[in-house]
């Protein structure tokens, strides 16, 4: 009797790894599920699904990609650089540019120091 117990547990085992083999979907999985639902409700066909259906893949790539510190670093010295910034001033433009205020503000300010000069 234990030795059928014991087979038919061996047998099940294998399913059992079937069944917990199912993993979530990836976040692209459900973005093109979503994708797949919001052109159906618009009965949408032929090139124009396949139109709506890049469009709708590619909205939001740029947004997902935020730039990582040392990329930030990266990019606020060499403009640092460009703009021959020494000292202080290089100091404040290199903390603004890295807190994300954006290297357009940097820029700014850049010029206005210029002018004042």
């Amino acid at each position: 009797m234990f030795k059928r117990i014991l087979i038919a547990a061996m047998l099940a085992a294998p399913l059992c790894a079937f069944a917990a083999d199912d993993k979530a979907m990836t976040p692209q999985q459900e973005k093109m599920g979503a994708c797949n639902k919001e052109a159906a409700t618009k009965d949408l066909k032929g090139d124009k699904r396949k139109d709506f259906m890049k469009q709708c893949l590619s909205a939001g790539k740029h947004e997902e990609h935020k730039m990582t510190q040392q990329e930030k670093m990266k990019a606020c010295n060499k403009d640092a650089g460009e703009k021959s910034l020494k000292g202080e001033d290089r100091k404040k433009f290199m903390s603004e540019c890295l807190k994300g205020e954006g290297r357009s503000e940097g820029e700014d300010m850049s010029k206005q120091k210029e002018k004042a000069k």
